[in-house]
């Protein structure tokens, strides 16, 4: 069955409708991998600026993200991404992500990060005169930690809005899809380069969280 590109949604996060009519401006956090690639894709085609972000979180692979990150947003002709510079936080707070000495699926979960990286983003709209945030989480049926899933977009979003002191709106576009369903999107819209092995490696991993998403053949 032939996929139709989604509306951008706000995973039924609350009653502000009348505010999502209002977002023309927002920044989406991109990692160099597909599922944020698809999604500032989208996000162009639903005729919104954006102005996307990376976060150096002191990952293994971040020389690898960015690099995949800046050639694909370039042949897309996507804004160039933003760097936020946190590598210290990867550095207190070890993880299979930031630390080799650690095991990259079971040593995966690095506490707090999709919430730093959700504040982060909109600490940067905020100062671009943006009100919303885009995260590309997939469908919570594949998620692995707590902060992967509706309710935790849900419950970011209030607490945005509280710490800004504005209605801010976090936008989670990927969550009706699984891997399968942005693989064929990638290859809908020629997506190519991106990299989304936590290793860091030229060649995928396997064994990553991020490369065990990948449908297996066979």
């Amino acid at each position: 069955m032939a996929h139709r590109v989604p509306r951008l949604g706000r995973v039924d996060c609350d009653d502000r409708g009348p505010f999502r009519e209002h977002v023309v401006s927002v920044v989406p956090l991109v990692s160099g991998g597909l599922d944020s690639a698809v999604m500032s894709i989208l996000i162009r085609e639903e005729g919104l600026e954006q102005h996307p972000l990376f976060i150096d979180y002191g990952q293994r692979s971040r020389s690898a993200e960015l690099t995949a990150c800046r050639r694909v947003f370039r042949a897309h002709q996507l804004p160039r991404p933003a760097v936020a510079k946190l590598p210290g936080y990867g550095r207190l707070i070890p993880s299979g992500l930031t630390d080799k000495s650690m095991r990259l699926f079971d040593d995966a979960f690095l506490p707090g990060r999709n919430l730093l990286f959700l504040l982060t983003a909109a600490a940067y709209a905020y100062k671009r005169s943006a009100r919303a945030v885009a995260i590309g989480l997939l469908d919570e049926r594949y998620a692995l930690f707590p902060d992967q899933t509706r309710s935790f977009v849900q419950e970011a979003e209030h607490l945005i809005s509280n710490c800004m002191g504005v209605p801010f709106v976090v936008l989670a576009p990927m969550m009706h899809f699984s891997k399968v369903d942005v693989l064929r999107l990638a290859q809908e819209y020629n997506v190519v380069g991106a990299h989304s092995c936590h290793a860091g490696t030229a060649t995928p991993c396997g064994a990553c969280v991020a490369c065990r998403q990948y449908p297996r053949e066979g």
